[in-house]
Parts: C-alpha cells; sequence; structure tokens
C-alpha cells in the first residue's frame, strides 16, 4: 500500500487537531451546560424548602423527620442524589446565596459544597471569585480553603511567595474529563447511576444470588446496602454488598471482581476495611471483615480480608459464624454456571 507523502501527513495532521479542537469545545460546552444547570436547579430547590417548609426563616427549626421524608419521596420519584445531606446542602446553599444574581454558574455544585464549609461570608466570596479567576477545579478548591490561603495571603508580608505555592499547587490538582464524568453528583443529577448501569448481567445475577445466599444462612447476617459509596483521596468507590452480623457485631463488606484476583483488588479491600473501621463502625463494634470474590471462567477465587492486627481474632472468634471460602467458592461456581447457561439459552432464541 503506498505510503501517503509528507504533505498528505501534514494535513491529516491538521485536520485530526481541527476536529479534536471541535470535540474538545463540545465536550466543554456539555460539561458547563450540566454543571450550570444542576448548580442552578439546586439553588431553586434550596430556595423550595426554605420558603415552602421554612415560610423563608433562616431561624426557624427544620427538623430531621421533614427532611427524611422528602428525601424518601424524591428519591422514589427522582432517582439517586437527593438523600438528606444533600437536601440540606441545597438548602443551606440558598441561604448563603440568598441573591440567585450572586450564584455564579462558572463553578460547579461540588465547588459550592466545598464553599459552604467556609463561615466567613468575606472569605467564601472571596475563594469563589478566585476559583473563578484562577479557574480550580473543586478538588483545587479545597485544598485552597484547607490551607487557609486567603488567611495566609492577609497576614503574610511576601504575599507573592504564598501565591506562587498555591498556582504550584493546584495545577497538579487540575479536573479531567474523566474526573467529570466520575464525578458521583454528576452521575446521580443525571439519573446515570441505575445498577443496571454499572453492573453487567453476569454480575447483578451473582451478587442477587451471593445477597440472599448470606442472609439464608441464618448466622446473623442483616442487610445494610448494595452499592455503597465510599470515598478515599477524592476518589469514590463502591462496595458491592454490605451486611451486619449481630452475632459478631462487625460489618462484612463483600466485593465482587469478574476475571482474575489482582494484587490491587486484595489492596482496595484492606483499604475498604480500614476506612471502615475508622469511619463507620462504632466504638463498641468489632473489626471489619472483607470478602474479595473473583468469579473466572476456569475457577472461582474467595478470599477474607482483615488487618494484620486482627488475623487471631477473625481465627478464633468469627469462623464458627462465616461461610468457609470452600462454601462460597462452590456457590460462586455453581451461580456463574446457572447465569451462563441462562444468557447462552436467551442468546439461542435471538438467533
Amino acid at each position: 500500500m503506498k505510503q501517503p507523502s509528507v504533505t498528505q501527513t501534514d494535513a491529516l495532521e491538521t485536520l485530526a487537531g481541527q476536529i479534536a479542537s471541535v470535540i474538545q469545545q463540545a465536550r466543554s460546552h456539555v460539561r458547563q451546560s450540566v454543571n450550570s444547570a444542576m448548580v442552578a436547579s439546586y439553588w431553586e430547590i434550596g430556595r423550595l424548602i426554605v420558603e415552602h417548609e421554612q415560610q423563608g426563616s433562616a431561624r426557624a427549626a427544620y427538623g430531621q423527620q421533614q427532611l427524611a421524608v422528602l428525601s424518601a419521596r424524591l428519591t422514589t420519584l427522582l432517582g439517586k442524589g437527593f438523600d438528606v445531606t444533600n437536601l440540606r446542602n441545597m438548602r443551606r446553599f440558598h441561604l448563603a446565596f440568598p441573591i440567585r444574581d450572586a450564584v455564579r454558574l462558572e463553578l460547579g455544585w461540588t465547588h459550592y459544597r466545598t464553599l459552604l464549609r467556609v463561615e466567613n461570608p468575606t472569605a467564601r466570596d472571596w475563594y469563589m471569585q478566585e476559583a473563578i479567576s484562577q479557574n480550580w477545579s473543586s478538588r483545587a478548591l479545597d485544598r485552597q480553603i484547607g490551607v487557609l490561603y486567603y488567611e495566609r495571603l492577609l497576614s503574610s508580608k511576601e504575599k507573592a511567595v504564598v501565591e506562587a505555592e498555591a498556582r504550584e499547587k493546584t495545577t497538579t490538582l487540575a479536573e479531567t474529563a474523566k474526573d467529570f464524568l466520575r464525578d458521583p453528583y454528576i452521575l446521580d443529577f443525571l439519573n446515570l447511576q441505575d445498577k443496571t448501569y454499572r453492573e453487567s448481567t453476569l454480575e447483578q445475577s451473582i451478587i442477587d444470588n451471593l445477597q440472599q445466599f448470606l442472609l439464608e444462612l441464618g448466622k446473623g447476617f442483616a442487610f445494610v446496602e448494595r452499592q455503597q459509596r465510599i470515598r478515599f483521596d477524592d476518589e469514590d468507590f463502591y462496595i458491592d454488598l454490605v451486611f451486619y452480623n449481630f452475632k459478631l457485631k462487625c460489618f462484612l463488606l463483600v466485593d465482587l471482581k469478574l476475571g482474575k484476583l489482582k494484587h490491587q483488588d486484595v489492596g482496595q479491600m484492606d483499604t475498604y476495611v480500614r476506612l471502615y473501621d475508622e469511619r463507620i463502625k462504632s466504638a463498641d463494634d468489632n473489626p471489619t471483615i472483607g470478602l474479595l470474590l473473583c468469579s473466572e471462567k476456569s475457577e472461582a477465587v474467595v478470599k477474607y480480608s482483615v488487618l494484620a492486627d486482627q488475623q487471631q481474632l477473625f481465627a478464633a472468634k468469627y469462623m464458627p459464624y462465616l461461610p468457609s471460602e470452600a462454601e462460597l467458592k462452590r456457590e460462586l461456581e455453581r451461580e456463574r454456571e446457572r447465569i451462563m447457561q441462562q444468557l447462552a439459552q436467551q442468546q439461542e432464541l435471538k438467533e
């Protein structure tokens, strides 16, 4: 095949650059449109809550029960994104920015959630203006508030040094298109976090079966949540299944992987366990247990995960109440085989 000439190659390179520019501009426009729509909508929701439920009084008592009822109703109507915490943030958003025209749509909802942590209105407005003019990502804004950038500038005699350090740090925290698409608040707003969106049919079926299998053991398991979101280092992860065992007084976290078990899978589960011990479990709860399941075509892999200093407790007290790795492996292999046969039959009918 004849190779393109240097002139043709240059022309194609130019064309590729022009096409890339068109797509990048379009993506930027979509991103800005979604951000603007979400911020405007959440400000309006905050206004409705304040004016309808509190008759516009910022000092009126607002009961937790009212928000819980509203949250449940909105979740039924609209899907995720309307938990009590987020509704409370929408209300706080309106109270912090009561004038609609003062809300700058260049910033996203995560920016505003971060700004709400700043109690000083003057400092909050400064951070907002600076985030816009310097094009800070929400992570960069969070960083600058955390290190008291505004306060340090006011008190410093060498402002140029403080500003230079801020520019250096915020450059490394720029938001990418991938970050935007993984933002759970964006996905919730667009109603894209339906489980069918995140899970394949095989994963869905195996998780369904595992949930039922553990509950039917009769050894103290209670279901807590499915696809539970947990944040670590400004990144969101989803735990497939979370249980609480009343006999062991501890949480059990279950994560399913399709394919071969990787070293990073084990490390990720260890991170989940550590975060749960630090942030979720009560003082009188026992240490959290992780359960990592890998469903391969050839052979399933099952591995319990506990922190190193809990190995003795796990072996002595936990195992009598937990299914063995061998039992879980058999169940995993049986369920995979069943659903694969079912999918094959469905495909045959289509053909």
